[in-house]
């Protein structure tokens, strides 16, 4: 009897191979070895590079959604996320202030709804800025992630001008700047009398018209609302006319560089007359008369009475 022999699968013979292969890192990149080598965390960067993302991205919805007509509660809803996600207001920075105080433009960059800083009205700020007598102009802008930068454009002082008992630092347009103190009145023109601040622009052109004697000029009042008054700092005043007062002071510039007439004890000289000039010399208001075309001297003005 024969008999079947069950073998079954024979056993697999196992290959001895060592201990097991460590698989080899792969080679950092250049990007890596210099993160690698940066005096910051790898965390700090990434959320730094997301964050910067986040504004592009936030930047460029707001924009689009503003094109296409987005209800403003979506624009506020984006702008208040992003300002959550980090981009928040917490620093001013106005650079070169001479006069206008840093206090006062800080405080009005921050008198904001809300400090997310997509949502921060630059505009509002710049109408603000602009009340004060010091901004000529201003340029408001943003500077991801956290700060506001102000470049204001301050006013030159060009005069003080002196008004019922008060004096008033404005600039060449007659613009208000600030009170000026008494006591430490700057080496500025002094410009008198109701409307004379609107008048300084004018006022320059007429000194131009004669800068040899602009130095010695301290103060000039506006009469009527029509015309100048010119005081030296040798003590006597130009009356000068309404029309015309630019030649006119040039033509007197010429007769006292040919023949001194300030400094000379005269109390006034009045050139609202074209064809004459009058003279006034102290005690008891005397007035004089001298030809226009003729030098002015102690004895001719004497021998003629007005």
């Amino acid at each position: 009897m024969s008999r079947t022999i069950k073998r079954g699968t024979p056993p697999r013979k196992t290959l001895s191979r060592g201990p097991p292969r460590r698989r080899a890192k792969p080679k950092a990149s250049r990007l890596d070895r210099l993160i690698a080598k940066l005096p910051v965390r790898e965390e700090t960067l990434r959320k730094v590079a997301t964050r910067g993302i986040l504004t592009l991205g936030g930047v460029a919805a707001l924009t689009a959604a503003a094109y296409a007509g987005v209800p403003a509660m979506v624009g506020t809803a984006m702008g208040e996320a992003a300002g959550r996600a980090g981009f928040r207001l917490d620093e001013v920075q106005a650079p070169g202030l001479k006069q206008m105080d840093f206090m006062t433009v800080n405080a009005i960059v921050l008198e904001q709804q809300t400090r997310a800083l997509p949502l921060v009205d630059l505009e509002r700020i710049r109408e603000r800025l602009l009340l004060y007598g010091w901004v000529k102009d201003a340029a408001v802008s943003r500077r991801y992630p956290n700060k506001i930068l102000v470049r204001i454009t301050e006013r030159v002082p060009a005069a003080v001008w002196q008004h019922q008992g008060e004096l008033t630092l404005i600039d060449a347009e007659g613009v208000l700047l600030e009170p000026v103190d008494r006591d430490a009145i700057p080496d500025l023109p002094l410009v008198i009398g109701p409307g004379a601040d609107k008048q300084e622009a004018q006022y320059q052109k007429l000194l131009a018209a004669a800068p040899a004697l602009k130095p010695r000029i301290v103060a000039a009042t506006w009469i009527g609302n029509r015309r100048w008054d010119l005081r030296f700092d040798s003590g006597e005043t130009l009356k000068l006319p309404e029309e015309g007062a630019g030649a006119a002071l040039l033509d007197f510039a010429k007769r006292d560089g040919a023949n001194p007439l300030l400094g000379r004890g005269w109390l006034s000289f009045d050139l609202r007359n074209p064809d004459k000039m009058v003279v006034r010399k102290p005690p008891g208001g005397v007035r004089q008369v001298a030809d226009p075309g003729e030098p002015v001297t102690v004895a001719k003005v004497q021998g003629m009475e007005g």
